[in-house]
């Protein structure tokens, strides 16, 4: 079982950078697919980023690729999400999901694939 605990959220201004953290409890956090995903007020909950249990493979949401980094750190338990250049729409709740589908490819932008989640943090993007 797996525990996830986000941060880093906050308020910003458009075009500035932010950094999330999702900690991860458990021993077995290098064998979870990592992704984070977002819920604007109103709207259906989206996949973000992900990035692969076995090699650091990592896909993107088109809305987020060239401005967004997903990273993981297996010595430290923590997934993270480099924001760049944000944008209003932007502005959701990000919530981090573990994942042991394999091969990691199957489903991995999808919601139903990932048995576990955090709390999520605000992330709110000013014009």
């Amino acid at each position: 079982q797996v525990q996830l605990v986000e941060s880093g959220g906050g308020l910003v201004q458009a075009g500035d950078s932010l950094r999330l953290s999702c900690a991860a409890s458990g021993r077995t956090f290098s064998r979870y697919t990592m992704a984070w995903f977002r819920q604007a007020p109103g709207k259906e909950r989206e996949f973000v980023a992900a990035v692969a249990w076995s090699d650091d493979t990592t896909y993107y949401a088109t809305s987020v690729k060239g401005r967004f980094t997903i990273s993981r750190d297996n010595a430290k338990n923590t997934v993270y999400l480099q924001m760049n250049s944000l944008k209003p729409e932007d502005t959701a709740v990000y919530y981090c999901a573990a994942s042991n589908v394999r091969p990691w490819t199957v489903g991995r932008d999808r919601e139903s694939s990932y048995g576990y989640w955090g709390q999520g943090t605000q992330v709110t993007v000013s014009s």
